[in-house]
C-alpha cells in the first residue's frame, strides 16, 4: 500500500521530492525506449512525490538503469547463466553501495560476497543491519563510512605532536 509514511498502514512512502520521482520516471522511460518492459506494481496517490514500484524486464547490461543509482522503488530483472557473468555485470558498475544475493548455497554466498565490489552485501535479506557496524559504498557511491568505529576515523583528524622537554 502506497501513501504517507507517517501512516503505519502504508508499506511505501513518498520519494524525497517531485524532482527525484520525475528523474526516476524519465530513466525508466529511457529504458523502455531501449527495449525494456516496465510493469507498474500498485497504484500511487496522484498528489505528492509518490511513485508506484516498477519491475523492469528485458533490460541489457549497460542500459541507462544499470548505469545510474536509482534511489526509488525500481527493480531490474536480468537473467544470467553463470556466476562469473553476473559478477562481471555487478562489478562493472561505477557504483558500489550495496548488493543483495539470494541463494540456498552457503559456499556460493561466501564466494560471491567476497567478490562483489560493494560496501555491504545482504544475503537472503535486505536492510538488516546492526547500527554499530560500518555502512557505506565504494567507487562513486558515497564517501567514507557511517556507523561503528570507522565513522570516528572519518570525523577526526589524527595529529602527531613531538616535544623535547
Amino acid at each position: 500500500k502506497i501513501g504517507p509514511g507517517l501512516d503505519e498502514s502504508n508499506d511505501l512512502g513518498a520519494m524525497v521530492s517531485d524532482k527525484e520521482r520525475d528523474k526516476i520516471l524519465e530513466l525508466v522511460g529511457e529504458a523502455e525506449n531501449e527495449g525494456a518492459q516496465a510493469t507498474e506494481a500498485g497504484t500511487a496517490p496522484t498528489t505528492g512525490a509518490f511513485l508506484a514500484p516498477r519491475i523492469v524486464r528485458g533490460i541489457e547490461h549497460g542500459s541507462v538503469l544499470t548505469r545510474n543509482e536509482i534511489f526509488g522503488p525500481v527493480v531490474t530483472i536480468m537473467p544470467f547463466t553463470k556466476e562469473n557473468e553476473v559478477l562481471t555485470m555487478a562489478n562493472k558498475s561505477d557504483y558500489g553501495l550495496s548488493a543483495t544475493l539470494w541463494t540456498n548455497n552457503l559456499k556460493r554466498a561466501i564466494k560471491m560476497t567476497s567478490q562483489l565490489q560493494v560496501g555491504i552485501v545482504w544475503v537472503n535479506t535486505w536492510m538488516m543491519r546492526d547500527l554499530r557496524t560500518p555502512f557505506g559504498g565504494i567507487k562513486t557511491s558515497g564517501i567514507g563510512r557511517e556507523g561503528g568505529f570507522e565513522a570516528l576515523r572519518f570525523f577526526t583528524e589524527p595529529k602527531n605532536v613531538c616535544i623535547k622537554y
